[in-house]
């Protein structure tokens, strides 16, 4: 077999690291077969233990994943697989990446700088106040809040304090593929939920939560499909949600204010264990890299803890600048635009026969038949969009499209362009 001849060590260890360096290398890509155990055992001269041992450690480090019967695959995304940024051509349009509108972002403020030093607050105290308002605001328990490096950096460290390798999460169905691979790289097994405009279905979600230990959810501006709780779906989900009041509940209000619609949350007093994140990238800027993070006592005071044992804070520049553009309101500015963008693209779908989701946020979901054929097409036609493959477990195949600068005159044409790319193909299947 190929494979092995990129493969060596004749301890566990060892073994794994070859394999890490080869996917790394590029050399064992995405969704590729490792070796059975004891072929490559056979071919190393080491027992079938000390391989089953290296798979074992690469599974822990969310590098390979146990597919059955079939074998042990490289994960799709593995955290030692840095993303190779391909530059787009200069007439394509990019509604990919999932960016705000630079345009719509507020300028960043001269503030005079002063040197902090160890043994100071950890958080700046203006920045936990309008927090804890903002949080109130929204029904949110703000007894206890913290400040982390971003959405995900808040999500990785709620998750390691409480959960293990092998327990289950419960996610949404597509799912932002960032959550995907942060549950890989901790080997927590995700458990899909499917959602539709309202947020998580109930029913698969009563089936969902009987085995698992957490549940992430996005209230509104869901990644990708633009999903957001309404009340009457809230009050049907807090109700089943309270047969498990053990249950790890993390809310990741990545949009914050720019996600054109209001925070209806899962989380009530009654809860044991939970956790909200509010991010600025959306609406602030991603380079600031700041999220407030909410929590249960327990939760917030093992975060901290953990935290000031690594990066100890988070620039205390940095949340000062975010303190000075939250009093901007320019957010709320930038929220009205995105909306007006969003509703115009869903409009000329809709007008067009073209179903899509986008109850909030920066992104439409538009089922499609085939992903990469219409992805390539529209490439063609100038416009970057997002298969959907990455972000989907069990729902049927769509594409992201970010509406984050697309402006409706430019909603038309990339409305017509795409209907011109699947029509044909409904035509050609008899739809």
């Amino acid at each position: 077999m190929l494979v092995q001849n990129y493969l060596s060590g004749d301890s566990s260890v060892n073994i794994a690291q070859s394999v890490e360096s080869a996917v790394s290398g590029g050399k064992l890509g995405a969704g590729e077969l490792l070796p059975p155990v004891r072929s490559l055992a056979a071919h190393l001269r080491v027992s079938p233990a000390t391989v089953a041992a290296a798979y074992r450690l690469l599974r822990e480090r969310g590098v390979v994943f146990a597919d059955g019967r079939r074998g042990t695959r490289v994960r799709s995304a593995p955290p030692i697989s840095l993303p190779r940024a391909v530059p787009l051509p200069r007439n394509v349009r990019d509604l990919a990446e999932g960016n705000p509108d630079p345009a719509l972002l507020p300028r960043l403020p001269a503030l005079p700088l002063e040197q902090r030093l160890y043994g100071a607050e950890l958080n700046d105290r203006r920045l936990i106040d309008l927090a804890r308002e903002q949080f109130r605001e929204d029904g949110i328990a703000a007894e206890n809040v913290s400040v982390v490096g971003g959405a995900m950096d808040g999500m990785e460290r709620v998750l390691r304090e409480h959960l293990r390798a092998g327990d289950r999460v419960a996610v949404e169905d597509p799912c932002f593929t960032g959550v995907l691979d942060l549950l890989h790289a901790l080997s927590l097994v995700a458990v899909p939920v499917p959602v539709d405009d309202e947020g998580l279905r109930p029913t698969e979600l009563r089936r969902a939560i009987r085995s698992a230990h957490a549940l992430i959810v996005t209230p509104r501006a869901q990644n990708p499909s633009g999903a957001a709780l309404t009340p009457r779906r809230a009050r049907e989900l807090r109700a089943i949600l309270s047969a498990r009041k053990d249950l790890l509940l993390v809310e990741d209000d990545h949009a914050g204010a720019v996600a054109g619609a209001d925070y209806v949350s899962l989380i009530d007093r009654s809860r044991e264990r939970w956790a909200v994140v509010r991010s600025v990238s959306k609406s602030l800027g991603p380079d600031l890299r700041v999220a407030l993070l909410a929590a249960d006592a327990q939760t917030h005071a093992r975060v901290e803890g953990r935290q000031t044992l690594g990066v100890r804070w988070v620039s205390h520049i940095l949340q000062r600048l975010v303190v000075s553009l939250w009093r901007d309101r320019a957010a709320a500015r930038a929220g009205r635009v995105y909306t007006e963008r969003r509703n115009a693209l869903l409009r000329e779908l809709r007008s067009r026969g073209i179903a899509a989701h986008g109850a909030s946020g920066l992104n439409v979901w538009i089922p499609v038949s085939e992903e990469s054929a219409t992805v390539q097409a529209l490439l063609q036609a100038g416009w970057a969009a997002k298969a959907g493959e990455r972000y989907r477990i069990a729902s049927p195949p769509a594409i992201r499209v970010t509406i984050a600068s697309l402006e409706p005159a430019d909603a038309a044409r990339f409305a017509e362009d795409l209907a011109n790319v699947i029509t044909p193909r409904r035509r050609a299947s008899g739809a």
